[in-house]
């Protein structure tokens, strides 16, 4: 073979090596874009944020107080003990009323007699009055001297500043007789609205000072829940709207509350604002204290 088929044969071996590479990296690049990795799934699959609020508290009534001793005295009766239902004025218990009694019969008394006392000074006012009546008409006819008219005048006008006098005694008295029955009233517990009696502090025999307490007495209806909420969610609630509340312990109830009152300023310390809601229809299994738990709906 000559030297120039050989060199024929070495340039044909070298032009199919070239093509052969230039295959190879193209299937190289157009493989690339099948290894490149999936755009991260996590936008996708991230938990919508909550719609709803939950705000916790306890339940609530208007009236709802400690019944107090209003005097001292000693507790001679007790007509009412926990859990008994009682009206507005009836009496709870008794403290002992014997010295205030007798004190309240004395200042009677003595009104009485004021008055009596009063009705005589009346009665000699009015003779005097005569006499210097009769004495202004025997003046004037020149019958009687100045000394005796002016005599009879002053007289009349000393009795009269003596009715004046036992007037006051009578408005003391009476005033005397009206605190006293004030005082005998203090020692009438009695209660102060309808309800039910949730405490009894004291027993009978037992000696109480003014202020202490005696009952502890709660309306059981209507029943509550007073709440906070941030700034943010001034606008959401308006007065009127029915709200989802539930009880953690009865979790099966469901029960809704009425927007009653909403504050019309924020706390600028803490950023919050109150409310006030009333539960709506039955709540036989409600009691006052109970937690209870508000789903508010947050704006869109």
């Amino acid at each position: 073979m000559s030297k120039s088929t050989l060199y024929i044969i070495f340039m044909l071996m070298c032009v199919a090596g070239l093509v052969g590479c230039a295959d190879r990296g193209t299937s190289n690049v157009s493989a690339a874009p099948a290894r490149v990795a999936p755009p991260d799934p996590t936008p996708a699959t991230a938990p919508a944020p909550t719609s709803a609020l939950t705000v916790s508290g306890p339940l609530i009534v208007e009236h709802q107080l400690d019944v107090l001793a209003q005097r001292e005295g000693l507790v001679a009766r007790l007509l009412s003990d926990t859990g008994g239902r009682v009206h507005a004025g009836d009496l709870l218990a008794q403290l002992d009323d014997r010295q205030l009694q007798a004190d309240l019969e004395a200042a009677r008394a003595k009104t009485r007699s004021t008055e009596a006392d009063l009705r005589n000074w009346e009665a000699e006012a009015r003779a005097l009055q005569a006499d210097f009546d009769r004495a202004q008409k025997m003046w004037d006819a020149q019958l009687i001297t100045r000394e005796q008219w002016e005599h009879a005048k002053f007289k009349a006008e000393a009795d009269q500043w003596d009715v004046k006098r036992v007037e006051q005694l009578l408005l003391n008295c009476k005033e005397v007789e009206r605190s006293l029955e004030l005082e005998l009233e203090k020692t009438h517990i009695r209660a102060p609205f309808s309800g039910i009696i949730a405490r009894r502090y004291v027993r009978e025999g037992q000696q109480v000072a003014k202020g202490d307490r005696l009952f502890w007495v709660t309306a059981e209806a209507p029943l509550r829940m007073r709440f906070t909420l941030p700034e943010k969610y001034l606008g959401t609630l308006k007065r009127g709207q029915q709200i989802p509340l539930t009880i953690p312990d009865f979790p099966k109830e469901e029960h809704m509350a009425r927007v009653i009152e909403l504050s019309p300023v924020v706390d600028p310390t803490s950023g919050t604002f109150d409310g006030l809601v009333e539960i709506t229809g039955a709540t036989l299994s409600l009691r006052p204290g109970m937690s209870a738990m508000l789903h508010i709906q947050s704006r869109p």
